[in-house]
C-alpha cells in the first residue's frame, strides 16, 4: 500500500513549501524568508535497511 505524501509547510507563515517524505531537510521559505529545518521522528523501514539475515557473523 502507498502511504500519501506529507505536506511540508512553514513554521512560521503556514505556507505550504513542499509535498514528500524526508529523513532530513532544511528549506527557506520564499514567502517570509524562515529557514526550516525538519526532521524525521522515526525510520520507514520499507527504506532499505539492512536485515539480520543481509549482516555478517562476527
Amino acid at each position: 500500500m502507498n502511504t500519501p505524501l506529507e505536506d511540508i509547510r512553514c513554521g512560521h507563515c503556514g505556507r505550504k513549501l513542499a509535498e514528500g517524505r524526508y529523513t532530513e531537510l532544511s528549506i527557506k521559505c520564499p514567502r517570509c524568508r524562515a529557514l526550516n529545518h525538519f526532521r524525521a521522528t522515526s525510520h520507514d523501514p520499507s527504506t532499505g535497511s539492512a536485515n539480520k539475515k543481509d549482516i555478517p557473523d562476527a
